[in-house]
């Protein structure tokens, strides 16, 4: 699986379809998007070896380097045979990391949920009746930076390259968010910044909202302003209490965040700015 970005010009289409054919690679699925306001180009190609000319992927990537020299390419190449190792923050609350290990070990989520951590002890049964590792990381008295650090130590441990916040309620520190960028997702519901900080469905129950929504996105120093990579939004009305409207807001929680991992594992989503391009 081959990502880019560049600065959008000519024959970058083409010279990467020849770079490939001349090595026997078949490519299975092509998707790009050139961004005309900022001059920028995006693709996702997924291939595979059809032929005795097909290198291995370490020769590949070297051989790979002088086209992306050319075009001045912001790259990777993967081997989608090999999960990406992912570790989930979670605090309280179970919907998201209940139903993100249900997918795991059903097979619809193309990734290894390494480990969970988290604040409290409350989800150690459910992580372990998985039989994954559960480290509980409270908030002690060495502070915010050391409690991080054993998060950061946790990540390095398992070769992890996500750290999923499962409705883990705890403002990642701006260092956190550095060491982290463009690694770390976050999700929670879609009424900020209208509703912002405790019983926001109760204040948006108050209100009469007609829309219940989810966002997930990347993690940045910004509070809940990273760049978007899912959202989704079901309908209200008057007949909905605050605990009917909770249960529905944590169904989309855990189905966005879900769609989220679920791209990103695979590919899916180059960042843009503050935006990101999502390859369907």
């Amino acid at each position: 699986m081959l990502t880019l970005t560049c600065k959008d010009r000519t024959g970058i289409v083409s010279a990467i379809a020849g770079f490939l054919a001349a090595r026997d690679g078949f490519i299975l699925d092509s998707q790009q998007f050139a961004d005309l306001e900022h001059g920028k180009f995006f693709m996702r190609v997924c291939f595979r070896g059809d032929g005795a000319a097909f290198p291995q992927m370490d020769v590949l990537r070297t051989e790979f380097e002088h086209v992306a020299q050319k075009f001045g390419l912001d790259w990777e190449l993967v081997d989608t045979s090999i999960l990406p190792n992912v570790v989930i923050a979670v605090s309280k609350g179970s919907h998201c990391l209940h139903d993100l290990l249900y997918r795991w070990r059903s097979g619809a989520l193309a990734v290894n949920i390494k480990a969970v951590v988290s604040n409290h002890e409350n989800l150690r049964d459910l992580a372990q009746w998985h039989d994954v590792p559960f480290h509980y990381l409270p908030m002690g008295h060495e502070g915010k930076a050391a409690q991080e650090q054993q998060i950061l130590d946790v990540l390095s441990q398992y070769d992890a390259r996500w750290l999923i916040l499962a409705r883990y309620m705890q403002i990642l520190s701006n260092d956190m968010v550095e060491k982290l960028s463009g690694r770390c997702i976050n999700i929670h519901h879609s009424f900020l910044p209208s509703f912002i900080g405790a019983r926001p469905y109760h204040r948006a129950h108050d209100r009469g909202v007609k829309l219940i929504g989810a966002t997930a996105h990347f993690v940045t120093a910004d509070l809940d302003e990273g760049p978007i990579i899912e959202q989704a939004v079901d309908r209200v009305d008057h007949r909905d209490t605050v605990e009917d409207m909770i249960r529905i807001g944590r169904d989309i929680e855990a189905q966005v965040l879900s769609r989220a991992v679920k791209w990103v594992a695979e590919s899916r989503v180059l960042l843009n700015g503050n935006r990101t391009v999502v390859f369907k």
